[in-house]
């Protein structure tokens, strides 16, 4: 988690509403990125395997769900990847969105149940990747060492909890379940939907991701060493080699060059996914210094399948070094910046995403549509509240489509399962989040969710979750 501040929300309205003249993007006469010229970032995922059964460490959740056959009638239909839907329908079986279209050109198939969910808008349900509440406990901070790659939050995943359960009211269907940032590396996180039947059905992968903090949090003197920066450096160093030492034993006993087989070690053996480009390392980096540090170590010497998680006060100014590195942000909790320099407030978000001078005499490319992502950093800023994240992001500056994006396919994407979440398309899991409007807007509310084609979460009249308002 990111150092708390006192009540974050009170500063943030306090400042919109007192220097609300002040707030946007940095003012500059360059010329920005286009979104055509912006939407050619391209994550660098590594050598990954094309597909799930190609990997040797990492264990994808379940394909097929027990859920009933149904025909979903919506009068506005946001697949994301595709053209808004105007009087669409979603078929969806056995937990698979099986078909897409508007409804007239969508035959409905002998025994499908008809759902009609009236005005309102359908998307695909929220991806958050930083997450820290889908468990039952609190403590994901266990700093025996300065790097814990020995630690999974696997075994702690609780989907019945109420703040998760809270997510889905939100629209969050899936999220990164992270360990804390009190060591410089806490572990391996699970990637998990936000409702099933057990946590073995809301799963989607495991590991989600290898969870590195670069300096602020893991300052504490936990472990050893490494309560300063060059000692931080050193000790993930030091834990990467020997996970590559590792991985390459495997991967020349696999290729039939290493006769004896090597010895199986269990605080080694993510590492080794990791190399594999089974899933990637999310890094909690903040401040130019230390996203700096990021970039070069992790991506550059290491060559790790990587991205940004937080990116925030001035590592935005870095826009330009994450594009030719195709190392995507997933950025927030905080999403403003005040340069001094220029007595404005940034948005952060924006300053990423869309480039510009940046504090620097040239201008630089921004990672674009297709590199911006939002999170919450759950409980520092309530999961349910993801949405609203997004929405300070486009007053701050981002083009509402790229924090649509940023909810969605991007997230989806910088974790490798987009081919599972992150729009309603045909082959993917049905997790469709019925909105009364667009989420963008505050005021509008999810009526209901769906998490692999079952409905869990429901407050319209009559609805299970549907409460009556007194005023």
């Amino acid at each position: 988690m990111m150092h708390r501040i006192q009540n974050p929300y009170t500063v943030f309205f306090t400042a919109t509403l007192l220097l609300s003249p002040l707030l946007g993007q940095e003012k500059d006469t360059s010329p920005r990125k286009s979104p055509a010229q912006a939407a050619t970032f391209k994550i660098d995922f590594g050598h990954r395997p094309k597909e799930e059964k190609d990997y040797k460490v990492a264990k994808w959740g379940p394909k097929d769900f027990d859920s009933k056959d149904l025909a979903l009638f919506a009068s506005r239909i946001l697949p994301v990847t595709s053209a808004p839907i105007e009087d669409g329908v979603v078929l969806v079986h056995r937990g698979k969105i099986l078909a897409v279209g508007p409804a007239s050109e969508i035959k409905i198939p002998q025994g499908y149940q008809r759902v009609e969910l009236g005005d309102g808008w359908l998307l695909p349900g929220f991806v958050d990747l930083h997450c820290h509440i889908a468990g039952a406990g609190w403590d994901l901070n266990d700093t025996v060492h300065p790097t814990n790659p020995e630690f999974r939050t696997l075994d702690l995943v609780g989907i019945h909890h109420p703040q998760i359960k809270r997510a889905l009211a939100g629209g969050v269907t899936s999220v990164l379940y992270i360990p804390g940032s009190g060591s410089n590396s806490g572990g391996f996180g699970t990637l998990t939907k936000t409702a099933g039947r057990s946590a073995s059905e809301a799963l989607i992968r495991f590991p989600g991701s290898l969870k590195v903090a670069q300096a602020g949090n893991p300052e504490r003197r936990a472990g050893d060493m490494g309560a300063g920066r060059i000692g931080m450096n050193f000790g993930l160093r030091a834990m990467f080699e020997r996970g590559r030492a590792y991985y390459q034993k495997w991967e020349a006993y696999d290729a039939g060059k290493l006769k004896e087989k090597p010895e199986f070690q269990p605080d080694l053996e993510y590492l080794r996914g990791l190399f594999r480009n089974e899933y990637p390392v999310s890094v909690h980096t903040q401040a130019y210094q230390v996203c700096l540090e990021t970039l070069r170590e992790l991506h550059d010497e290491f060559g790790l399948w990587t991205f940004v998680d937080h990116g925030t006060f001035d590592a935005y100014r870095l826009a330009g070094e994450a594009f030719k590195r195709g190392v995507p942000i997933a950025l927030g909790p905080r999403q403003y910046q005040f340069d001094r320099d220029t007595s404005r407030f940034i948005g952060l978000a924006a300053g990423w995403a869309l480039g510009g001078k940046l504090g620097w005499p040239e201008g630089v490319p921004g990672v674009g549509r297709d590199g911006i992502a939002i999170n919450t950093d759950a409980p520092v800023v309530p999961q349910e509240e993801l949405s609203v994240q997004a929405a300070m992001a486009v007053r701050l500056g981002l083009p509402d489509s790229y924090a649509i994006r940023g909810l969605t396919i991007n997230p989806a994407r910088f974790i490798g399962a987009d081919h599972r979440v992150g729009s309603i398309e045909v082959g993917k899991d049905a997790d469709l989040v019925l909105w009364t409007g667009d989420p963008l807007d505050p005021r509008n509310y999810v009526r209901r969710a769906m998490v692999n084609g079952t409905f869990y979460y429901n407050c319209d009249p009559g609805g299970k979750n549907h409460k009556r308002r007194k005023f």
